[in-house]
């Protein structure tokens, strides 16, 4: 089974691991680590589906 994201994942995998940064950082500076994250996602999930399209 191939990965059907255009750079095997790896733009998914870097987003979540910036949840782990969660833990050191400000509570006021999480909403904004959750927009990048949501961002990212986001464009993972466009690129995949161009690719499979």
């Amino acid at each position: 089974m191939t990965n059907p994201l255009p750079d095997d994942g790896q733009a998914v995998a870097r987003a979540l691991a910036e949840l782990d940064t969660l833990a050191e950082r400000p509570l006021a500076e999480h909403v904004e680590v959750f927009e990048r994250i949501h961002a990212a996602l986001g464009a993972a999930l466009a690129a995949g589906s161009a690719g499979s399209a």
